[in-house]
């Protein structure tokens, strides 16, 4: 068994100069070449006596090995040597026959001992010198003598020094645990000073919460929020940090940084790689009809559809899947059949830039139209070109001069007039032009150079989604790149599965569908939404486990409602430089006061954001507005209008800021301080109820009474009101008197009669509709 040899042993039978080596040298060294020690108590094996002798014999080189033996055959006998050696020398004999042997025998074996045996545990041996000086040696024969005696009466000498092992064991056994609770101490003291000495190795993500980052460098959560409160940064445990920041504060903290490279299911799953230049090949444009309902756009896909299919087609279409592909002197168009703007509002909404063109289908006798605005704005945020195609031309009251008058207040300027939009006379009954206007798509999508790779795994958008009694969930998918075949996985969203057959618009069965080609398939596990993007991919369990983590971040996303822009959190976003255009909707009673508000309100950008009005329109509120708002991340501004129900409740689901002002200056003043910041509202206003007036009736000394119906909710007498007509505001005050029968009530509940009169307001006619509603402090 080896013999034990503790570190502070070590350390004091090596010398540096004339004091002990301190046994944290030795600690350093195996600290360094080896493991780190618990403590200066810990017995060193073999392999670590051989760093510790090798390090020490390269930091202390001697000149020669003369020096090492010089103090035993010098220095010792000089600084020993007695006046009278010889009389000592001859004495002893006289004193000690037998002894002198003894004496000159061990004297050699001292002095002649090599310098390799010297340097064992022990780097120098003591050698005594009895050659010089008296020595007693009558006291050591007795010694001697007494030993032999007990030794011969029964070893009762071995008995006393085994008992005495004992003793020692069992005091070593008591003051065990003490040594040991103390070893654990110095090594955890040990620890902490290693740690301070060398940095930590931190991983950063590019977000990470305080609460985290405190963990990864081993620090307390206090001391990291202390440090990020000097660096101006006031956050909790709980809150994430970017990886700038928490650099910053990591590196101030003494710790090593390190980005750390996430790479979700995601990455892993879908080939998101570019395209070489070689790979490309031409694609069809994909185009999509916008307009007015009424100017014509179904009858001119009905004409394209009809017209340019294969003889013996004609008429042959056996099912309507949304999009359709014709030839145009061969080269191959892509329609959406009107899209709808759910759908193409949701594709925008994804950056997913479905459409290459946009036909806008306007009717030469009625001009531009409300849903035209809106379809200009449409393409206008998809960033598309358009092309106008003037509708009706074979009526007599057509006037294609005042539509493209028309057109220019809205940006788009024909090329007759030196713009760049073209413009196209047709008509969808004749079809006068429509050759023209396939012409000028075909021409259109080779000024873009619209490529794409057949040869890799399909990806593209859903145009339209249903369920099928006998067939399940069946989508229209539209290939943007890559070619998609029969039994390809396929993710859409958060709906997966296999292509279990695919059809085209006139029914018949592919097998494969390249770039720019729609086709209809089954075999989803669900209804996919419109306007998700599809991948097909290549592990189906992977698959599985992305549409599970994305229905999880979307419940996350539903009960987390601040995603969307308000003015109260406009500010925040602002500073958080999340916010860089502040996108308004605005509503107005007349096109005059619509357009005051918008030129109002683009007249109050900053350094910092910019107001822009991405819909300006006469009427009331309605869902178009609000889905447009949602997915443009737009606030609705109502001047002198109201929203209608369905928009109500499309807002309240959709969090979607509608904003209804009387004054303009209002308006101007709250969106400005929000943007400086100072946006701090008192009050909200609460609805209470709606009724509506069915009979109006004169009463002497009290003017005119509204007989009422209460349709939902409650009046309540003194709360504020106004009076809708075809939701505009005609007027805004309170309930001055509310009468059940004859009786004057407090309120009166929804399904009930009642009569109700205004303070200082006479002109009520019967089918207004009351809202009545409470002004409540906002806690802050």
């Amino acid at each position: 068994m080896m013999m034990k040899y503790p570190i502070h042993k070590v350390a004091k039978d090596f010398k540096k100069g004339k004091k002990e080596l301190p046994s944290k040298e030795i600690m350093d060294i195996l600290t360094e070449h080896n493991h780190p020690p618990k403590n200066h108590m810990q017995p060193l094996n073999e392999q670590e006596l051989s760093i510790v002798f090798e390090v020490l014999t390269q930091q202390n080189q001697i000149d020669s090995l003369e020096s090492v033996y010089a103090d035993v055959y010098h220095d010792a006998p000089q600084k020993k040597e007695s006046p009278a050696p010889k009389a000592a020398a001859a004495k002893a004999p006289a004193a000690n026959g037998g002894h002198e042997h003894r004496d000159h025998k061990d004297q050699p074996k001292h002095s002649a001992t090599p310098a390799a045996e010297r340097s064992s545990h022990a780097p120098k041996t003591k050698v005594v010198d009895t050659r010089g000086g008296s020595v007693n040696l009558d006291k050591y024969d007795e010694h001697l003598e007494s030993f032999t005696t007990e030794k011969q009466q029964g070893g009762g000498g071995k008995q006393k020094f085994q008992n005495r092992g004992q003793r020692r064991g069992r005091d070593n056994m008591k003051g065990g645990n003490k040594r040991r609770q103390e070893e654990q101490d110095r090594m955890r003291r040990l620890q902490l000073e290693i740690a301070k000495k060398a940095p930590v190795k931190v991983l950063i993500p590019d977000e990470i919460g305080v609460g985290e980052l405190a963990s990864r460098m081993k620090k307390t959560g206090a001391e990291v929020v202390k440090c990020l409160m000097k660096n101006g940064i006031m956050a909790s445990l709980s809150e994430i940090i970017d990886f700038d920041t928490a650099a910053i504060i990591a590196e101030e903290m003494g710790c090593k940084v390190e980005k750390e490279v996430v790479v979700t299911i995601e990455e892993k799953l879908i080939d998101t790689t570019e395209d070489k230049a070689e790979d490309l090949q031409d694609r069809a444009p994909v185009v999509v009809v916008m307009g007015h309902v009424d100017h014509g756009k179904t009858s001119l896909l009905d004409y394209i559809r009809n017209s340019h299919v294969a003889s013996g087609e004609a008429g042959g279409i056996t099912q309507h899947i949304g999009a359709y592909q014709v030839n145009v002197k061969g080269n191959p168009i892509t329609f959406l059949d009107t899209p709808g703007h759910e759908a193409f509002t949701a594709m925008r909404a994804r950056g997913a830039m479905i459409t290459d063109v946009a036909i806008l289908v306007v009717a030469a006798d009625d001009g531009i139209m409300p849903q035209t605005v809106e379809s200009i704005n449409h393409a206008k945020a998809a960033e598309i070109p358009v092309i106008v195609a003037i509708n009706k031309m074979d009526k007599p009251t057509a006037n294609p001069d005042r539509i493209m008058q028309q057109l220019t207040e809205y940006e788009l300027i024909p090329e007759e007039w030196g713009g760049d939009t073209i413009v196209c006379p047709i008509s969808a009954k004749t079809g006068m032009g429509i050759d023209n206007l396939l012409d000028m798509v075909v021409l259109t999508a080779e000024m873009r150079e619209l490529k794409a790779n057949p040869n890799r795994s399909a990806h593209g958008a859903v145009i339209e989604a249903r369920l099928d009694k006998g067939r399940g969930p069946v989508a229209t998918l539209l290939v943007q790149n890559g070619t998609l075949h029969q039994g390809d996985v396929i993710i859409a969203g958060t709906a997966v599965g296999h292509v279990r057959a695919m059809t085209d618009a006139k029914g018949r069965k592919l097998t494969e569908a390249g770039p720019s080609v729609p086709v209809e398939i089954i075999g989803m596990s669900e209804v996919p939404g419109a306007g998700d993007d599809f991948h097909a991919v290549a592990d189906e369990r992977m698959a599985r486990e992305l549409v599970e983590q994305r229905k999880h971040e979307q419940k996350m996303a539903m009960s987390n409602s601040v995603g969307k822009v308000t003015l109260e959190n406009l500010f925040s976003q602002i500073q958080v430089g999340e916010m860089k255009n502040l996108n308004v909707i605005v509503k107005a009673d007349v096109q005059g006061s619509a357009e005051a508000v918008k030129a109002s309100l683009e007249k109050i950008s900053n350094e910092e954001v910019r107001v822009r009005v991405i819909h300006c329109a006469v009427g009331a509120i309605n869902e178009s507005d609000v889905m447009l708002a949602a997915t443009s991340g737009a606030i609705v501004v109502g001047f002198n209008v109201r929203p209608d129900a369905n928009a109500k409740d499309s807002a309240a689901r959709m969090n979607v800021d509608l904003r209804m002002y009387r004054v303009i200056y209002d308006a101007i003043n709250e969106i400005e301080a929000a943007m400086k910041g100072m946006l701090a509202p008192k009050f909200k206003e609460v609805e209470l109820g709606r009724a509506e007036v069915r009979n109006v009736f004169r009463i002497t000394n009290v003017g005119m009474v509204a007989g009422c119906y209460v349709l939902d909710g409650k009046m309540q007498r003194g709360a504020q009101m106004r009076l809708l007509r075809d939701n505009i505001v005609i007027y805004d005050g309170a309930i001055a008197s509310l009468q059940r029968f004859k009786d004057s009530v407090k309120e009166v509940a929804s399904g009930y009669e009642c009569g109700i009169t205004f303070e200082k307001f006479q002109d009520i006619k019967e089918g207004d509709i009351i809202e009545a509603f409470i002004m409540e402090q906002i806690k802050v």
